[in-house]
């Protein structure tokens, strides 16, 4: 198969698709790799390492979606590079269709395969290509919201952890998932008082018995949430339902009974968010200020870490892209169920549920289209 890694162009977006060690396992199997000049640079790697790992380096975006059969990326494609996808091609990366009507569309225009990274999903509900940077997303989510904490930042001017004689930050995690447990260890460590929040019972049990003494748990409902926002300081969202909107569980209204210089961190973001007032912030311009709340809502936060977010996400997507190439989409999915659930859209027809459901789009069950 002819792969293609295209540089990614969204805002501050420095993370590449593939490692040189990942283009040489694909490469070594006899596909054809291209890289475009420059891709993986911002990541800590050269042309001439994907040169030496079996790459060809292409001058232009242009040159990369026109010669490949899979195009592997990290993030969703932006408006510039809806008219370069090809119909039959097939566009393998993060999509979170559900919070993008004009992507979604987009996509069913161009007649595409696109199987996104955050649906492949395995018998046990794990998202193994979401993980990785769901781990980084989560920790990244204190070492952020403890900067702008900082009363420079605009924040309430309190050290996360304190110092003797004087209390740390109060941190509260909205969701139990692998962000919150990523981001309940981080607070935890710099010594925070931290309280993670979920509707699912069991997982709170579990995390009651590893989590260190300075964290806390509590059952995830309205009425539970309106109270804890009155005194915390730092405040991140960390739910998520696979494929779908996240669901709105801090509303306009609740910002007025926190204090001034709260700082809301919202991970969820890529799926819409899990406050109503997030919006979609850049590495360049990462923050907001709705009644003396800050928000801060990235939507590409581990690509302001892409070395250490490239090899980890490549890690886990390899496996996935040498299946595609060896077998070809089609029987690739058919023989792995966890990759099959990762088909969204397929040459104009929505085959993930929530994705049509979301926009009020038809659907067609994924089989249909094997």
């Amino acid at each position: 198969m002819v792969i293609a890694v295209p540089t990614e162009i969204k805002s501050n977006e420095n993370r590449v698709a593939l490692t040189p060690a990942g283009a040489l396992e694909l490469s070594k199997r006899g596909h054809k790799v291209y890289i475009q000049k420059g891709a993986g640079v911002n990541s800590g790697f050269s042309d001439k390492a994907y040169e030496a790992a079996g790459a060809e380096i292409l001058p232009a975006i242009e040159d990369c979606y026109a010669a490949a059969g899979m195009i592997i990326k990290v993030k969703e494609p932006i408006e510039k590079e809806y008219k370069l996808i090809k119909k039959d091609q097939l566009v393998f990366t993060y999509f979170h269709f559900a919070s993008s009507k004009p992507l979604t569309h987009a996509m069913i225009e161009s007649g595409a395969v696109c199987l996104a990274y955050e649906t492949v999903e395995l018998p046990d509900r794990t998202l193994p290509l979401l993980v990785p940077m769901s781990e980084v997303a989560g920790r990244m989510a204190v070492q952020e919201g403890a900067k702008y904490l900082e009363k420079p930042m605009t924040g309430k001017g309190i050290l996360l952890g304190g110092v003797p004689g004087v209390q740390p930050a109060k941190v509260l995690i909205i969701g139990g998932g692998v962000v919150g447990t990523q981001a309940a260890k981080m607070a935890a460590g710099l010594g925070a008082q931290v309280t993670i929040m979920d509707v699912n019972l069991n997982r709170l049990r579990y995390l009651a018995d590893v989590m260190p003494a300075n964290v806390q748990t509590m059952y995830s409902n309205e009425l539970n949430i309106r109270q804890l926002i009155k005194y915390h300081d730092l405040i991140i969202g960390a739910v998520l339902i696979p494929g779908a909107k996240a669901p709105h569980l801090i509303t306009r209204d609740m910002l007025s009974t926190m204090h001034e210089g709260t700082v809301l961190v919202d991970v969820a973001v890529d799926q819409g968010g899990c406050f109503e007032t997030t919006k979609p912030t850049t590495h360049a311009d990462p923050i907001y200020t709705i009644d003396g709340v800050v928000h801060y809502s990235v939507a590409n936060m581990p690509g302001a870490v892409p070395y250490t977010s490239t090899i980890a996400l490549t890690n886990a997507t390899l496996p996935y892209a040498i299946k595609l190439a060896e077998h070809g989409w089609v029987d690739a999915c058919k023989a792995d169920d966890a990759l099959k659930l990762g088909l969204n859209v397929v040459k104009g027809k929505v085959v993930y549920k929530s994705v049509a459901e979301a926009f009020g789009l038809d659907y067609t069950p994924v089989d249909d289209v094997l």
